[in-house]
């Protein structure tokens, strides 16, 4: 048996069966990287092949200037004062004396209501007054009576040494005279229930005339004359006034975003439709603390004084404001794009790291945390300039923005440098 085995491991070393599997499977993976390292070659060649056309730039210089930052937000104007005005009883209009646009003044008869109804009520309870004062009188003739004739039999009792009238007669007139009294009570106590009847239905007459309680303009008249008035839980609202349209009030909802930085005693601009060229000056009087949300967006109600001198304002329309909420003067001024802005070298690095880590995957790196850390300090940016034609970074600090200009706070620049914006051609 050995004899077997040892002539069958000499015939495959002489065939070489046990070394052409292994070799087999190590040609395969050289294969495999010959062709990665030519794919690699070849896409590296190609951007070195792209890299050597001439790159040019566009660049703009750092100013020396002002900035505005500004918060928009959108709302109606309204009234500073805006009072409506109802009637508290229910009757038929006899006339409406009011119309769009007067101009009122403190008690100033609006509208009046029939008073048919309300006179002889009136009437009714004047005459259950003078009843009840009749009743006092009838009331105090009794006491007297009563009163008199009490003291007469005191007097004969004296004289007669108590013997006579009877003790019973003695109290009965006592007993008289008490009730007297009490009853003239009570008709005075009718005399007060029926004044205070009068002056209910006096007051309500005299609510019959619907007058203005406040010097301003008629903005809307919701009545006619000959219409019934039905005041039964809630007032119905028949004029709305508007105290001085010369001072008038924005109310615009200002985004959760942009709410901290909004603050009582800003200037603010804003714009209507009916003049879209003209602009008007506004300055913030209140900052509301209850939010509004409306599809999921929170805003915050703002109140801006607006001067309406002029009248071409009015209530309902719908504005446009520019809230400055930072104004920077003499500060280093550079444009947006130019942080936006990435050399296209550092773009075609990143594409060659992508595509070699597809074809080699590698473990993760710790840079993402490195670079999500730096990124949290949204003051920290990178601007850069050209040196002998090539991009430098030069690492900046910035502050206020309007969108368009950015105020660099602290870097290695001064007014006057040209910073890289963008790029504006690649070819030969």
């Amino acid at each position: 048996m050995q004899t077997k085995t040892q002539e069958e491991s000499d015939i495959t070393q002489t065939l070489g069966l046990g070394k052409s599997a292994r070799s087999g499977h190590k040609k395969r993976w050289l294969l495999l990287l010959l062709l990665i390292a030519a794919a690699v070659f070849f896409f590296t060649s190609r951007g070195k092949t792209g890299q050597e056309k001439p790159v040019q730039y566009q660049t703009q210089e750092i100013q020396l200037g002002s900035l505005t930052e500004t918060v928009t937000a959108t709302g109606n104007l309204e009234p500073t004062n805006e009072v409506e005005v109802g009637s508290e009883l229910s009757g038929i209009l006899k006339s409406v004396e009011a119309d769009y646009n007067d101009n009122v003044k403190v008690g100033q008869v609006l509208a009046r209501l029939d008073t048919s109804k309300l006179e002889a009520q009136v009437t009714q309870a004047r005459a259950s007054l003078e009843a009840a004062k009749a009743k006092v009188i009838q009331a105090q003739a009794t006491i007297n009576e009563t009163q008199s004739k009490l003291l007469q039999l005191q007097k004969v009792r004296e004289l007669s040494g108590n013997k006579v009238p009877s003790q019973v007669d003695l109290d009965a007139a006592q007993a008289a005279y008490e009730r007297a009294v009490a009853d003239k009570a009570s008709a005075e106590a009718s005399v007060s229930q029926a004044q205070a009847t009068l002056n209910v239905y006096e007051t309500d007459l005299s609510k019959a005339d619907i007058v203005s309680p406040i010097n301003g303009v008629v903005l809307t008249r919701s009545v006619e004359k000959g219409q019934t008035v039905a005041a039964s839980f809630q007032a119905p609202v028949l004029f709305t006034l508007a105290e001085d349209l010369t001072q008038m009030e924005l109310h615009v909802d200002v985004d959760e975003a942009d709410i901290g930085q909004v603050l009582e005693g800003q200037e603010a601009t804003f714009t209507v439709d009916a003049y879209p060229d003209r602009t008007f000056q506004a300055r913030i009087t209140q900052v509301r603390y209850g939010s509004n949300t409306v599809d999921g967006v929170v805003t915050y109600e703002t109140v801006l004084k607006v001067d309406n001198t002029d009248l071409s304002l009015r209530p309902g329309m719908t504005a446009t404001a520019e809230i400055t909420v930072q104004k920077v003067e003499n500060v280093r001024l550079v444009p947006a794009a130019a942080l936006r802005f990435s050399p296209p070298s550092l773009e075609e690095n990143q594409s060659s790291e992508s595509l070699l880590s597809k074809i080699l995957p590698r473990p993760p790196r710790q840079e993402k945390k490195k670079q999500e850390t730096i990124s949290t300090d949204k003051k920290k940016q990178t601007v850069w300039t050209l040196q002998e034609g090539n991009p430098i970074s030069i690492p900046v600090q910035i502050g206020a923005t309007n969108g368009v200009m950015v105020e660099i706070t602290g870097g290695d620049i001064k007014p006057g440098m040209k910073v890289i914006v963008d790029t504006i051609t690649m070819g030969k």
